[in-house]
């Protein structure tokens, strides 16, 4: 699985191109979102920002490792790039693509095992619109690390990188028996509401959802601030009973938001993900102690 020689461009774009393609043609996409049933299991996660200690974590957990005879999993994964960087005057190199292309061809190998869910920082580095993270703009230290390895035909490389992130589904939907559970980045901000438009999981994603703050993909996943009537109101609207979302700092690796969502961290030292059993779809309460700590 890691044969990749993250150095040599056309190694690169035809794996983030096979991403790209597997995320449109598997069975499991519907428009969108993407689809699974019960029997199976899940490892569901939150943010990885590009945590290769944690990421190699959750691949063991999913089964996904190379490990000959593991139990193959169905794994969730978002919010890829942009680890953590120093700031400082000069503008630092983040070499993250390496990252977001593992997990390119690892869709291409599993495209129904493994849903990688589109999140802000990736499509910010797909539109070009600046993200300041610990002061650093990120999406700039992106593309200086990019050039720092493929100089004048880094623009091939971002191409690359724009069609994956692009082909990327909204959410996973897993129907259970006891309901449903959406596992997506975020949910629109509750004053976002009015402009959002609830019948995205039903269609196809088109230009204009990728548009900042107006289209509807971009402000499902920078939202934030989720309230107890939103979470009921999207419950009615999208017939989901659990909500498995990332994008907001839980220091202690999760966060309950009432009445049925849960907010997981996956890149930092208290980072977690949440083993599901799709034929016993779990409360709330159950999912906290089924929380599994990377680094416990």
């Amino acid at each position: 699985m890691y044969t990749l020689d993250l150095d040599d461009i056309n190694e690169v774009i035809d794996a983030l191109r096979a991403g790209a393609s597997a995320c449109r043609e598997a069975n499991c996409r519907q428009g969108s979102i993407e689809l699974i049933e019960a029997p199976g299991h899940l490892i569901a996660t939150g943010d990885t920002h590009d945590n290769p200690t944690n990421f190699k974590a959750v691949l063991a957990a999913a089964g996904l490792d190379g490990e000959f005879g593991a139990e193959e999993k169905h794994l969730t994964l978002h919010e890829i790039i942009h680890p953590d960087l120093p700031e400082s005057r000069e503008l630092p190199l983040d070499t993250s693509y390496r990252g977001l292309t593992r997990i390119a061809y690892l869709k291409s190998q599993y495209p129904e095992l493994v849903h990688v869910l589109l999140a802000n920082h990736e499509l910010a580095q797909a539109i070009g619109s600046g993200i300041m993270k610990n002061g650093v703009r990120v999406v700039d230290a992106f593309n200086a690390g990019v050039h720092s390895v493929f100089g004048d035909q880094s623009d091939r490389v971002h191409d690359a990188i724009s069609d994956f992130v692009l082909s990327l589904p909204i959410a996973l939907r897993c129907r259970c028996p006891q309901g449903d559970i959406l596992c997506a980045h975020s949910l629109p901000g509750p004053a976002s509401m009015g402009r959002f438009d609830s019948t995205i999981l039903d269609r196809d994603l088109t230009p204009d959802d990728y548009q900042p703050r107006v289209g509807s993909a971009h402000l499902m996943v920078w939202g934030r601030g989720y309230d107890h009537d939103q979470l009921e109101d999207l419950t009615e609207r999208w017939g989901v009973n659990l909500f498995i979302l990332g994008h907001e700092h839980a220091p202690s690796g999760y966060t309950v938001v009432n009445p049925n969502a849960i907010v997981l961290n996956t890149d930092h030292n208290r980072g977690v993900y949440l083993p599901i059993d799709l034929n016993d779809a779990p409360t709330v309460d159950v999912c906290v102690r089924n929380m599994v700590s990377i680094n416990s």
